[in-house]
């Protein structure tokens, strides 16, 4: 039963749908890792994101009104965290949690302020970003059943995985952000401020992280539930360290974990496994993945060092 569900179009269908947040934090990750700053905030920006999605998509009765003003959030939050590190001299991994934890509690009172309740957005009436069906290839056996009629953010997604390749390999901006990430002294010995391309990387960052905050309240769901981020901004980070930090390597990995996330809701369908046992698969198959790739990592230094 469970090896014909892990066969059917639906298994890879959902398997895509659950790599879309994934991705989006990936790619963020990418990109802030690129300019020499590790962006563990992804967790909490996604969180505020979710949330921000849901209240502004009510309000202006639009999500893709909901979705810019998220973009914006995310930004703006991505430029805090650049402050705090570049400008305060704030350590990276501190302020970053200090964000994730603001982002944990911060959300469930401001929609128990704002709408009365405490786990789920129940009473707000928020509004989801369309599916699309794709013309031709929806007709298409098993392939159509995979691709077509995801939501549009889905396919926005995977096209951002080339615009942030081109972006970082074949842009002025991506140069100078791969150059400081690099080489920090020798970029600004050439007239380029680290700290301006610093600044600029996470607001990107904060920006493509939001996107995936909010696919989660605005395509995958239709509202907001507490914690609903999952510890996806961590298995991003995760997915974009085993990718190489590029977009197409994140991009691989992130697939490999959306697969372990749709797996695991099959298993919880299907088997009869505690549903705690369940639920940590995502979770593991991170740290199997983290180990594997530090492992071939020390083998690769010890074979160059000749020992």
């Amino acid at each position: 039963m469970i090896l014909n569900a892990l066969l059917s179009p639906e298994f890879f269908n959902a398997a895509l749908r659950a790599t879309t947040p994934i991705l989006f934090a990936t790619l963020a990750s990418a990109v802030a890792s690129k300019s020499g700053i590790i962006n563990m905030a992804l967790e909490g920006i996604m969180l505020f994101s979710a949330l921000f999605g849901v209240l502004f998509s009510a309000a202006f009765q639009s999500a893709w009104l909901g979705l810019f003003v998220t973009m914006i959030l995310g930004g703006f939050i991505g430029f805090v965290l650049a402050f705090f590190v570049l400008k305060l001299k704030t350590d990276e991994i501190l302020a970053a949690i200090a964000i994730n934890l603001i982002a944990t509690g911060g959300t469930v009172f401001l929609m128990l302020t704002v709408s009365g309740d405490r786990g789920v957005s129940s009473s707000i009436k928020s509004l989801q970003l369309p599916r699309v069906a794709l013309p031709l290839i929806e007709n298409i056996p098993f392939l159509g059943e995979i691709i077509s009629n995801q939501n549009i953010l889905t396919y926005i997604s995977l096209i951002m995985v080339v615009v942030v390749h081109i972006f970082l390999y074949k842009t002025p901006l991506g140069l100078r952000i791969r150059a400081v990430g690099e080489n920090k002294d020798a970029a600004e010995s050439v007239g380029i401020s680290s700290q301006k391309i610093q600044f600029t990387a996470l607001i990107i960052s904060g920006l493509l992280a939001a996107m995936g905050g909010f696919f989660l309240s605005g395509g995958y769901m239709t509202y907001f539930t507490k914690d609903m981020s999952a510890g996806r901004g961590f298995i991003a980070l995760a997915a974009s360290t085993m990718g190489g930090n590029t977009p197409i390597g994140g991009f691989l990995v992130s697939l490999l974990f959306g697969a372990a996330q749709a797996f695991s809701n099959i298993m919880q369908m299907g088997a009869s496994l505690p549903y705690e046992l369940v639920q940590m698969l995502p979770y593991a198959t991170t740290l199997i993945g983290l180990g594997i790739y530090s492992y071939s990592l020390m083998k690769k230094r010890h074979r160059l060092s000749g020992k």
